[in-house]
């Protein structure tokens, strides 16, 4: 019974840098799974096509170890809220993505943090935006979701509610990397030499801030209740408080279990205009789509329709997952049998 029970158990870890400017891939846990969890680092604006050993390595390591503490909660039982959680903390407290305290700079050198939570059992959510002493803002999000009356919070507000709830605020010093402020630096310098070109658009000036970064997760526990979660830093040099999709339910979260569970990466602005995560649910709800047929529907046609790039993550609630992205690569992971961690970075 128990080898049967672990035979059900489908899942496989996939890192990848894809010099491809257009791309949609998907795969397929078993229809009888009874967990998923599919996680990832961010889309890539650029094509990456050097990637030292080092680096390489402490990318897989931190994935690994995020992977791994989904899992725990899984096969012990654990629900689909904790598992995205898990995941989120682990890579919110690397420096190598741009989600808590790997975190980019504003153009006035702070580091405004957003995240979002959405249960799919209930369809309770929780949100957080323009926090900037929140060391791990998911977990802010998850508090919004669970002890709060509203679905989102802003800055001060955040941050009080927080201390509210008896989080500790970390200096703002903690998000300081030295990578990201050279980041600043660049785009600063490429703006001021390109603001009088009438031929540079917005992302033109800022492409080469464009790096793998946006965390998230999404899961499906034993209990078959799906949740999605998403943590970035934003966008290198953003002014006046902008807001990407990442803490808006519906462009870059969410989950239904009746439908996905999907959590995304890019410029913020088109999935906000497309509603992406939501579409995508939509399509499997009303459209009788596959999961991996409504992603490359969003992403791959209606996404790139309109200018935008960038991808997602999906689980749906039979446990089939897809991965769809139209820009230079996207870094994922999933879990294999019993545990066990496959590891692959294709360029």
């Amino acid at each position: 019974m128990i080898i049967k029970y672990l035979a059900l158990l489908f899942f496989a870890i996939h890192f990848s840098f894809l010099g491809i400017s257009c791309f949609g891939e998907s795969e397929r846990l078993s229809q009888q799974a009874v967990m998923g969890l599919v996680i990832h680092g961010g889309a890539s604006r650029e094509k990456r096509k050097d990637v030292s050993p080092e680096l390489e390595a402490a990318y897989i390591n931190v994935m690994t170890e995020a992977l791994q503490a989904g899992y725990d909660v899984l096969k012990n039982d654990g629900s689909s809220v904790d598992a995205v959680q898990s995941v989120i903390i682990i890579l919110e407290d690397s420096p190598l993505f741009n989600a808590g305290k790997g975190a980019v700079f504003t153009n006035t050198g702070t580091n405004e943090l957003d995240a979002s939570l959405m249960d799919g059992k209930t369809l309770n959510a929780g949100a957080v935006s323009g926090v900037k002493r929140l060391k791990n803002p998911i977990m802010l999000a998850r508090r919004v979701m669970e002890n709060s009356r509203h679905l989102m919070m802003y800055g001060d507000g955040a941050e009080n509610f927080a201390k509210s709830q008896g989080f500790d605020l970390v200096d703002p010093k903690y998000f300081y990397t030295e990578h990201r402020w050279q980041q600043l630096e660049q785009v600063r310098k490429r703006e001021k030499q390109r603001k009088n070109s009438e031929s540079s658009t917005f992302y033109e000036i800022h492409s080469g801030e464009y790096e793998y970064g946006t965390v998230g997760a999404v899961a499906l526990d034993q209990e078959g209740n799906l949740a999605a979660g998403t943590s970035t830093g934003g966008m290198t040099n953003k002014r006046f408080g902008r807001i990407g999709d990442s803490p808006i339910i519906g462009a870059g979260t969410y989950a239904d279990n009746q439908s996905v569970a999907v959590s995304a990466s890019g410029a913020g602005e088109y999935f906000m205009r497309l509603n992406v995560a939501k579409d995508i649910s939509a399509l499997v709800t009303y459209k009788g789509l596959s999961v991996e047929e409504a992603a490359n529907a969003v992403i791959l046609k209606k996404l790139t329709a309109i200018g935008g790039w960038g991808g997602v993550i999906c689980l749906d609630n039979k446990g089939n997952m897809a991965i769809s992205y139209n820009s230079g690569g996207m870094l994922y992971g999933y879990l294999e049998a019993e545990g066990n961690f496959v590891v692959k970075l294709h360029k």
